[in-house]
């Protein structure tokens, strides 16, 4: 691992303790941030994206557990905080953007309020003093008319505005780290690239780490340095996002790249990838993804491949031996 690295996730294992028996959401996963560094972690619906960034901000819904593994922020141990320490943490040095910008905002409050409240928790400022920290940071994400806008509600403002009020309310304490989830599905194509251009400005900036979770590749594209592919729980490939798209070296990354159209680039039918996700209750032995997989032989059916270096890249597969 990386000793300059901002995150650090080490072997995490999270799981779902059932009447059936435990079920493995999240299976050894690895990987690092650098401070300044989007990193975008894509894959399916049920992949276990959410569950990791869940996790690293200490937002598992129960029953479900950290049952392995150890998260690092700057050095510091956070897997094991107690719940306290891990609410102060949220809000200070670990910010969170979510899909739903109605979920993160209370309806009842203004804008202006929930900002300052937050604010006034994790920094040391009188009330005026966050009010214009407020005014400043509603302007840094874009909000036009801020010292109007600042007094009105949640319902006042359009998804896309919404989003960037989120984005504001993560900001408030400078936090070292974001996890976003998913923060551009429900917005359309135009407010999308402003968001994305948003949060890359932010890193450039303040040199905030963002961990990116997302299913759409065009976001990942667009915003990230490097991207993680994640499969049934587990990393199937990771690399710089130019080396992924020209030439992925997963058979399941290579079946999200041929799913995308590109313009200019005239075919007749995409490629798709037969079959679904596995449940967790019925995740295959071996490499999870030889049910679906061309390429499959033998060896995929029995043994679980580990990343291995590949080309700039890493990747979870049987066709690179170590």
């Amino acid at each position: 691992m990386s000793q300059s690295a901002l995150l650090a996730v080490r072997n995490l294992r999270i799981e779902f303790p059932t009447r059936r028996g435990t079920l493995v959401a999240v299976d050894d996963v690895s990987f690092v941030i650098e401070p300044g560094e989007i990193l975008g972690v894509v894959g399916e619906s049920g992949a276990g994206k959410s569950l990791t960034g869940a996790a690293i901000i200490g937002l598992l819904e129960p029953p479900g557990r950290v049952a392995a593994g150890e998260i690092h922020l700057e050095g510091q141990r956070i897997d094991h905080l107690p719940y306290e320490q891990m609410r102060r943490l949220r809000g200070d040095r670990i910010g969170a953007i979510f899909q739903d910008p109605l979920t993160s905002l209370n309806p009842l409050y203004r804008i202006g309020r929930q900002l300052t409240e937050t604010i006034l928790t994790h920094m040391d400022l009188t009330l005026a003093q966050a009010r214009t920290r407020a005014l400043d940071l509603l302007k840094e994400v874009g909000i036009p008319s801020a010292e109007e806008r600042i007094d009105h509600y949640p319902h006042q403002f359009s998804g896309g505005m919404r989003q960037r009020v989120v984005i504001a309310l993560a900001l408030c304490a400078e936090p070292r780290l974001i996890i976003a989830d998913e923060p551009t599905t429900a917005l359309d194509v135009s407010i999308q690239a402003q968001i994305i251009a948003l949060l890359k400005r932010l890193c450039a900036d303040h040199g905030t780490a963002v961990m990116l979770v997302t299913h759409d590749m065009g976001v990942i594209a667009e915003a990230a340095q490097r991207v993680a592919v994640m499969y049934a729980g587990r990393l199937v490939e990771v690399g710089p996002v130019a080396e992924v798209i020209r030439a992925a070296k997963h058979p399941y990354t290579r079946g999200l790249m041929g799913s995308i159209a590109h313009i200019g680039l005239a075919v007749d039918t995409l490629e798709q990838i037969d079959g679904a996700m596995p449940r967790l209750h019925a995740i295959p032995s071996g490499c999870a993804f030889h049910p679906r997989c061309g390429q499959a032989m033998q060896r995929c059916f029995e043994d679980r491949p580990e990343l291995v270096a590949v080309e700039g890249s890493e990747a979870a597969c049987w066709l690179y031996p170590a």
